[in-house]
């Protein structure tokens, strides 16, 4: 046998349960855990997570660094491979690209014309920097380009040059925020969940952090525009072997110099 309701009991059925049904989902909305599935670290203080981060990457052993620098008022394009014995990759600046390969303490630099032919600058008719190579100088860039160069450790570009290879050096200088630290929003770096340190509220620079796995910083907002780098590849390994003989040439003198 089929009950039929009228039209006036069904509303007053259907409105208790509609609110019955809004409510559960309400509740079980607050009732949600923002670090439920992640490792934790969410729940800490700032300065917590700041240390946890710091201590993850001073603890891998190698690491990829990528993105933009801005020193001693120069930009630095930066797409290195780094670990505790040494690091490779390009590096990009005003006037040129160029290599590095670091093993231990021998650093080798491979770099195209432009940079072995720079000179100095001068002023052009249009009032732009110009780069004039004598014409020594435009012979061994030609000579140079593209060819592995062995860096003394007494010139004065090694300790620059290294600088960018050295994973304990980099990592010192830009994991740094400066002011107080406070928590900011939670957000995706690469598909990764993370959460923003920020010193000063952000005008001290912005750290992203893993909310997934080891705490790794994954990307930092230097503080005053000094540049944007992502970090991955935590711990993951890679070969570092020195250039063939056929690949290398000897400079035989000051390399030049790689910012004004």
């Amino acid at each position: 046998m089929t009950v039929l309701l009228s039209s006036g009991r069904a509303r007053r059925i259907a409105l208790p349960v509609a609110f019955c049904v809004g409510l559960a989902a309400v509740l079980t909305a607050c009732g949600e855990d923002p670090d439920e599935g992640t490792n934790g670290v969410g729940k800490l203080s700032a300065t917590e997570i700041e240390r946890k981060a710091r201590t993850s990457a001073n603890a891998a052993g190698a690491v990829r660094l990528s993105g933009t620098l801005v020193t001693q008022g120069e930009t630095f394009k930066l797409n290195m491979r780094l670990k505790t014995n040494g690091g490779t990759g390009t590096v990009t600046s005003k006037n040129s690209t160029f290599q590095l390969l670091r093993i231990e303490d021998a650093l080798f630099l491979k770099a195209d014309a432009g940079f072995w032919s720079h000179t100095g600058d001068e002023d052009g008719e249009d009032g732009k920097e110009t780069t004039k190579p004598s014409g020594s100088d435009a012979e061994a860039a030609d000579k140079l380009q593209d060819k592995y160069v062995k860096v003394p450790e007494d010139d004065p570009s090694y300790k620059q040059l290294s600088g960018f290879t050295d994973m304990k050096v980099l990592l010192a200088g830009i994991l740094t925020l400066h002011g107080k630290l406070n928590k900011g929003a939670r957000d995706r770096i690469g598909g990764v969940k993370t959460i923003k340190i920020n010193g000063s509220e952000g005008d001290g620079g912005t750290l992203d952090v893993s909310l997934e796995g080891t705490p790794y910083p994954l990307q930092l907002v230097r503080a005053g525009g000094a540049g944007t780098l992502s970090l991955g590849d935590w711990g993951r390994d890679f070969e570092l072997a020195p250039p063939a003989k056929g690949e290398t040439l000897d400079y035989g003198s000051r390399l030049p110099a790689t910012s004004d």
